[in-house]
């Protein structure tokens, strides 16, 4: 019976090395520098914040102004930000149009292009749009924080539980965000 727990044990160790593995060799084109982006080479701060994103989720421009606020606010403070398009229509993924949209709403900053959805995927992601907070760890690029911006996305004025700010405000601290996952709200991933 030890024998099996001890097999076991090392069977989840093993899929969490590799976990922490991918994580690290994450990388995806970004529409606005045309260069890759990958997460090794772009999280030497304090944290990046990917927040996934379609032009054609009417949620995404609900929240628009509060993600321009929220960005403002921490960019200087060691906190990278990054939308993730993983929009399905290959219409909705040309470069060109992702960077007009960076330029006329003033977001300013990476857009990056996940054709495949790999990113989705791997996130977990099932909502749009739905933020990741990603940190260095002692052993790599870890998620802290994965869900919802806060907990209203049709009244910015209604908001009560400002998640993704609360999560960074505890990275600040050097704290572990609490909680590190809370359920988003918006277009369903396949079907926008």
């Amino acid at each position: 019976m030890k024998r099996i727990y001890s097999i076991l044990f090392f069977l989840y160790l093993s899929t969490v090395y590799a976990v922490a593995q991918d994580i690290n060799s994450l990388s995806l084109q970004d529409a606005v520098t045309e260069k890759p982006f990958s997460l090794e080479n772009e999280v030497n701060q304090k944290a990046l914040v990917l927040i996934f994103h379609s032009t054609s989720c009417p949620f995404v421009k609900m929240y628009e102004e509060r993600i321009i606020d929220i960005r403002t606010r921490y960019q200087n403070q060691g906190i990278d930000f990054a939308l993730v398009n993983s929009d399905p229509n290959p219409e909705n993924q040309k470069a060109s149009d992702l960077r007009k949209f960076i330029d006329e709403t003033g977001l300013n900053m990476s857009y990056l292009m996940d054709i495949n959805q790999d990113w989705i995927k791997f996130f977990h992601i099932t909502k749009i749009p739905e933020v990741v907070i990603i940190t260095p760890g002692a052993d790599g690029l870890i998620t802290a924080y994965r869900g919802a911006i806060d907990n209203n996305a049709q009244a910015a004025g209604s908001v009560t539980e400002k998640y993704l700010e609360r999560a960074i405000n505890q990275i600040l601290k050097g704290e572990q965000p609490s909680p590190g996952q809370v359920r988003a709200v918006g277009c369903n991933v396949r079907s926008f």
